[in-house]
């Protein structure tokens, strides 16, 4: 099998796995890494949302091959150590606003509110009512309005 070499939460890591194994199951099956989350497999649910250099993306639509040495895959493992603490403000805005129901699409949920919250400050401005809109990340236990708040919470502490 071809070697893919790449980071994850500031690891170099090399994995033997076919090219055309999603990255997903790179992370869950081969490196152990279980928050992001199988929800569809097909890029809509966006449970598995990680950041891919920095940006949201879904693993289960990346192939492994499409990786190069100097990507940098960020889960909700490796979010905290992106600022030094325990939690990252994203995660503490979510238990301070008590969001999570069953909790499996948490992780994908604060990834994209980090991301989204970073591209915002990038562009010099607030989050905006549309731009929550935006995030398609499906929760099933319908804690919208509560992630909707923790989100603006974190961005204040971002």
């Amino acid at each position: 099998m071809p070697e893919h070499t790449f980071r994850v939460n500031g690891e170099q890591v090399t994995v033997n796995v076919a090219g055309d194994v999603r990255l997903l199951w790179v992370l869950r099956d081969v490196l152990g890494i279980t928050g992001p989350k199988y929800g569809c497999g097909i890029n809509v649910c966006k449970a598995c949302t990680s950041h891919l250099n920095g940006k949201a993306v879904n693993p289960c639509a990346i192939p492994v091959k499409d990786l190069q040495p100097t990507d940098e895959v960020t889960t909700i493992e490796g979010l905290p150590a992106k600022v030094g603490k325990d939690l990252h403000p994203m995660q503490q805005a979510w238990l301070d606003h008590d969001v999570v129901q069953c909790g499996y699409c948490q992780p994908g949920q604060i990834m994209a509110a980090v991301a989204l919250v970073r591209r915002a400050a990038a562009e010099g401005r607030e989050i905006t009512d549309a731009d929550l809109d935006g995030l398609r990340n499906i929760c099933r236990c319908g804690t919208y309005f509560r992630i909707r708040e923790a989100i603006r919470a974190g961005a204040e502490n971002m």
